[in-house]
């Protein structure tokens, strides 16, 4: 293995580099060199000799936290603001965060607000609380700034009435003061004039939509990414303080109207209006919530009663968010607010943004009645100017391959703690600078205790020459069948097998390898090596002689050894090929009896099928048969034999490869003959009807033309009855003549 790579392996135990005092044996795998410090130094490893490296901590800005109010200056409120770490993986190292508020720090406050009808009378409460929404702003801060949203829904089906007569007037018919259906609209950016405020605010009039839950998540997430429009400031806390009386829609409520297209989360305003509304579906809670983090915005849900538990439960999904109960008119919004930004800003949460692949952060709050340890750090009742610190580690878990970095910082403030990462994964040993260092056999150099070898040259000291080979085929040839090197009972050097000394009377061989089957032949004091290969003593066996001569665990509850399909060897059964241990009783690849004993069953039990002729030959291998009136429970093998009957039949393998014993069912299962009569009888009926149907159709035929001729008859007599009085004279002025003549 590559010397880098048992570095890093080391990396999260400890590394002896002694090398001149041959630490490791010969052939011993360099990773032998870690492990735990203690059990290093037990192994002979000097003290000086052992690589441990530690955790480094850098802080490379430290700037003091802001002590005065804020004036206009950017205040510093957390400290440290950029450390750099270098981490042993597995070795956590721990550093303490201050945050501090500053007394004054600004704030910009966005009042997001649902137009749909219902809310009607909340909009003319708001209307004339402005002057107060103002105060209440000044008194938490000079430098507080306030903006004005709205929202209802998209204007398709089924959320809203797409009737263009609806679009232009969603409320009802009585309501003289109502603007066309709208999804989102920004109203007025941040401001600190409250004049621009109201004058805006007085604008505003009612829409609606067709179905309750509104557009909510559309609006909030246009009102996080489009800062810009907005007006958020750089340094300030920033709120959105939502007012609905009703439930919001979310991902996938998009396709009830055809929209497939997945929300992006970017901003899409023209001329104030979310220009996407109709064309991508809402975000879900968890873009809603990133995005929140993100841009560093604290939400305040001021709901009416009816959906208070919705949005306390949309609450525990959005870190730093509140939720306040409006009264019926929203008269109370500003003491709910005032009490919300209070509940907010007492409580601190610090946290991190993605981490690196294998790393893990933990926090310690060090304040009254803080949190217990975890992945995010809360103290609660932080009062302005009040300082709270928090314990930070920081664990890599294994190498990071380049320097990382991560943002550190409490939620819902700008201030942030970067962090620069990097793992000690790389050999940092004091190494002499000869080339050809004579611990290394004057074909390499010495690298943190292990030798570098130049090219064509392995092992511990660089004493193997292998040409074009590598260290890992060297290895190889000491593994006997893939398995472990040198049996592990000796070392891999230069691809010969070193053989250790073992209790009892062991004969040691060195450098003895056999070509053929690339593994060390071992006599274990039972017996002689002659030419490579064992001649063992009386009651030993084995190719090393390392068995006693017994059958004991081979033999079969009958008694029989390897059940006559296999040897004994060692006190185990080697079976023959498909049959399987302890006792070779089983073959799962073998083809079943009852398919290839099938036709000598029908020899030996009705005296037909192909074998019949010559059964007891052919079929010796069936020693045992019996022809019974039933067979013993289970399922029974069936063949079919040469008169179409099933024969069914029971066969058990006994002491042997080809030796079976089978019971023979005596009763065949056979087709049953047809019944000659019915055949018979069913022709002739079959003619007779046959017979009959044909003279039902000639005499059929011969009615139809009978009946053809007969209306040809008619016809000429209706024809003659019908004749012209010329003819009736005619023929009466014969009749005279003839009747005078005769007179």
């Amino acid at each position: 293995m590559h010397l880098a790579v048992y570095v890093k392996q080391c990396m999260q135990t400890d590394l002896c580099l002694s090398h001149s005092q041959n630490f490791t044996k010969p052939g011993e795998q360099e990773a032998a060199r870690c492990d735990i410090w203690a059990q290093l130094v037990e192994r002979g490893c000097m003290e000086g000799d052992i690589i441990s490296p530690q955790n480094i901590l850098t802080v490379t800005k430290n700037n003091s936290l802001s002590t005065n109010a804020f004036v206009k200056d950017e205040p510093v409120q957390l400290r440290p603001q950029e450390v750099n770490l270098k981490l042993r993986p597995g070795l956590p190292r721990t550093f303490k965060l201050d945050f501090q508020r500053v007394e004054g720090y600004p704030v910009d406050l966005y009042y997001l607000m649902d137009l749909s009808y219902s809310m009607e009378d909340d909009l003319r409460s708001i209307k004339t609380l402005g002057n107060e929404l103002f105060k209440a702003l000044q008194g938490i801060t000079k430098q507080g700034r306030i903006g004005f949203g709205s929202f209802v829904d998209k204007t398709v089906l089924p959320f809203t009435n797409t009737n263009p007569e609806k679009l232009k007037k969603p409320c009802a018919e009585k309501e003289q003061f109502c603007q066309p259906a709208f999804g989102y609209r920004h109203v007025l950016s941040m401001t600190e004039n409250d004049a621009d405020f109201k004058r805006e605010v007085d604008k505003q009039r009612i829409s609606g939509n067709l179905d309750s839950p509104e557009g909510t998540l559309d609006a909030i997430m246009q009102a996080a990414v489009c800062g810009d429009r907005i007006g958020w400031r750089n340094s300030s806390t920033r709120l959105i303080v939502l007012t609905t009386d009703d439930g919001f829609h979310m991902a996938g409520d998009g396709k009830l109207a055809g929209i497939l297209e997945p929300n992006d989360e970017r901003c899409y305003m023209d001329n104030q209006l979310y220009t996407k509304s109709n064309n991508m579906d809402y975000p879900s809670v968890g873009q809603v919530a990133s995005q929140l983090e993100k841009n560093n915005i604290q939400p305040i849900f001021a709901v009416t009663k009816n959906m208070e538990n919705v949005y306390r439960a949309l609450s525990r999904m959005i870190p730093k968010s509140e939720v306040g109960v409006l009264s019926e008119d929203s008269k109370n919004v500003v003491e709910l607010i005032k009490a919300a930004y209070n509940r907010l800003s007492s409580k601190v949460t610090v946290t991190h943004d993605a981490l690196p692949d294998n790393v893990r952060v933990t926090y310690t709050p060090l304040c009254p009645g803080g949190a217990p340890a975890g992945d995010k750090g809360v103290c609660d009742n932080v009062k302005v100017g009040q300082m709270v610190s928090f314990n930070v580690t920081v664990t890599a878990d294994e190498c990071i391959d380049r320097n990382m970095s991560f943002l550190i910082g409490p939620l819902g403030i700008k201030d942030k703690l970067k962090v620069s990462l990097s793992t000690r994964c790389e050999c940092e040993c004091d190494d002499p600078q000869e080339e050809d260092h004579k611990d290394c056999g004057r074909k390499g150099k010495v690298n943190c205790g292990m030798c570098s070898c130049k090219a064509g040259f392995v092992g511990q000291k660089c004493e193997c020459s292998i040409g074009e080979k590598d260290e890992s085929s060297l290895r190889a040839a000491c593994r006997k069948d893939n398995g472990t090197e040198c049996e592990g009972r000796g070392d891999c050097v230069c691809g010969i097998c070193q053989l250790q000394y073992f209790e009892g009377t062991h004969v040691k061989y060195k450098k003895r390898r056999n070509s053929d089957i690339k593994s060390l032949l071992f006599v274990e004091g039972n017996g002689k090596c002659r030419c490579k290969k064992c001649e063992c003593n009386t009651g030993y066996e084995g190719t090393a002689c390392q068995c006693k001569k017994s059958d004991e665990q081979c033999r079969t509850p009958s008694g029989s050894v390897c059940s006559g399909r296999g040897t004994c060897q060692c006190n185990q059964c080697k079976c023959i090929e498909g049959y399987q241990r302890p006792y070779c009783l089983t073959c799962p690849a073998c083809q079943t009896p009852c398919i290839t004993k099938g036709k000598c069953v029908e020899c030996l039990g009705f005296q037909t099928g192909p074998f019949s002729k010559n059964c007891s030959q052919t079929c010796k291998s069936i020693n045992e048969f019996e022809m019974v009136e039933t067979l013993p429970p289970g399922k029974p093998c069936d063949v079919r034999d040469v008169e179409n009957c099933r024969v069914f039949f029971t066969i058990e393998q006994l002491d042997g490869e080809d030796n079976y014993s089978a019971q023979i069912l005596k009763t065949r299962e056979c087709p049953e003959l047809p019944n000659i009569y019915k055949i018979i009888g069913g022709s002739i009926a079959a003619v007779a009807m046959i017979g009959l149907l044909i003279l039902l159709i000639i005499k059929g035929v011969l009615y139809l033309n009978d009946l053809k001729e007969y209306r040809k008859f008619e016809n000429e007599q209706k024809r003659k009855k019908w004749a012209p009085v010329s003819d009736i004279r005619y023929f009466i002025e014969i009749i005279t003549l003839e009747t005078m003549n005769k007179i």
